[in-house]
Order: C-alpha cells, then structure tokens, then sequence
C-alpha cells in the first residue's frame, strides 16, 4: 500500500513539473513572438501595431544613449529614420528568451543592414552593423509587454 501512494504522489509531481515546463514554454514562445512582431515592423519600415507592445511608461536605450518613453523614441528619433530608409534587414538572427513570471528577459544578436533612400545625387548608402538588443517584458493583463529595451552595435571586422 505504501509503494502504491508513493508511486501515485510521484506521478502526480511528474505530471504537475511537465505540465509547469509546457506552460513555461508556452509563455517562452508569446515573449518571442512580441519581440519578433516589433523587429518585423521594422523591417517593413513601419511602427504600426508596435505601441501595443510596449507599457506607455517604457525606457528605450540604444548605443549609449536614453530615448525615453517607446513613443517618445518613435516620435523624435525611430519615426522619423524610417522615412530615410529604403530597406531595413536584419540578418543572422538569433533570439533567446528566459521566462522568470511575472518577467522576461530577452537577447536578440543579429547583423542589420541599412539602405539609405537616393541623396540628390541619386547615390544611396549602404550600412551595415553586427547588433545586440536586450529587452525585459512584464506580463500584464494576460499580455507581455516590453517595459525596458536596449540596443547597440558596432562595426562588422574584415575577416
């Protein structure tokens, strides 16, 4: 009889860690889709459906400098970039994401390659840098949301 209950307080733990480790990586892959949907906007050179992902009260910093709040970054720096670009790619990328409730913490490296709209010249510019961005997300209300991100980058090295 002992055998039988311990064997049945057992199973119960192996089932109640397994079914902690499905919803854990359930909420891995939400994390990473917000992470990834703000990266695709920028992509297609857009900030629509992005102010969703992110708290109104959200810190952005990038290579050293504080944006402020995510619409502030939009409003007086992102926004208006975009408008100079032709193309915005990112390439080798990579993403990892650590889940710790009510928190997330993420880490995207990457290489990301800038065109440039023509000059008057009709010359357009090309640059590309290896890049790393870290983001940590609460969830909220049932939805995660980007509270702080910060990104920089830095020159490719000749091989």
């Amino acid at each position: 009889m002992k055998s039988l209950k311990l064997i049945t307080a057992l199973s119960i733990i192996f089932v109640n860690i397994a079914i902690g480790q499905e919803n854990m990586a359930s909420e891995r892959e939400e994390v990473i889709t917000v992470i990834k949907s703000y990266k695709d906007a920028l992509q297609n050179l857009t900030t629509k459906g992005t102010f969703e992902l992110f708290t109104k009260d959200s810190e952005v910093f990038e290579s050293g400098g504080v944006e402020g709040s995510y619409a502030h970054y939009i409003k007086h720096h992102l926004g208006p970039e975009l408008g100079h670009f032709k193309k915005f790619e990112f390439s080798d990328y990579k993403i990892d994401a650590k889940v710790d409730l009510p928190y997330a913490f993420t880490t995207e490296t990457y290489i990301y390659t800038i065109v440039l709209n023509p000059d008057e010249k009709g010359e357009s510019r090309t640059i590309m840098k290896k890049g790393v961005a870290t983001s940590i997300l609460k969830k909220m209300d049932g939805q995660w949301k980007i509270i702080k991100t910060h990104s920089s980058s830095r020159n490719i090295k000749n091989k």
